[in-house]
């Protein structure tokens, strides 16, 4: 008898990973789709949006609005608004058009707390800007969390002399993103 149990137990294990296995493929594939009809809805980007915390992303999402006026522009966890508010006033950046977004703990969560607000806004298209040595690893985790919401994405990168993050940090922020995907949680304690 427990022969025949060990079998059922390891044919299952094999069974849920082939399955786990196809759902994830399924999901990687769906993202393209969705992405190309973003893409093919929204050309050009609708809106700003920054992943804070460096004053010097704050600095060149100001000076992007200013030369497209109709955008509005998100920040993301970043500076203080006491720090944040003139520099975009000095940009001529009216008030209207700036959100400010405190909500997000990390990268992964700076994306999944925007979209529901993309979403009512019917945005499928933005400028996404942070450093240089941070547009790595928010590429993938746009890609996929953006993506498998149909929301498409242009990097502007900021110049910045710090050497690029690790692929570990990547690797581990890309299997946060797929369960957020599947399940809604983003795994911030990972």
């Amino acid at each position: 008898m427990s022969l025949f149990v060990n079998r059922f137990h390891r044919r299952q294990k094999k069974y849920w990973i082939f399955f786990l296995t196809g759902l994830i493929i399924i999901l990687l594939s769906i993202i393209p789709v969705r992405l190309a009809i973003a893409y093919y809805q929204a050309p050009q980007p609708q809106a700003i949006l920054t992943l804070g915390a460096w004053i010097d992303r704050e600095q060149a999402a100001a000076e992007i609005a200013s030369l497209y006026p109709s955008l509005e522009v998100w920040v993301s966890s970043g500076t203080p608004p006491e720090l944040v508010k003139p520099i975009f006033k000095a940009a001529g950046v009216s008030e209207r058009r700036l959100h400010l977004d405190y909500h997000a703990i990390d990268t992964v969560t700076n994306f999944t707390t925007i979209i529901p607000e993309f979403q009512r806004k019917s945005i499928h298209h933005i400028y996404l800007i942070t450093s240089d040595f941070h547009m790595p690893r928010a590429k993938a985790i746009a890609t996929l969390i953006l993506g498998s919401q149909g929301i498409a994405f242009t990097p502007l990168s900021v110049p910045s002399n710090r050497t690029q993050e690790s692929l570990l940090h990547i690797i581990r922020d890309i299997a946060r993103s797929l369960l957020w995907i599947v399940t809604g949680y983003t795994g911030t304690s990972l």
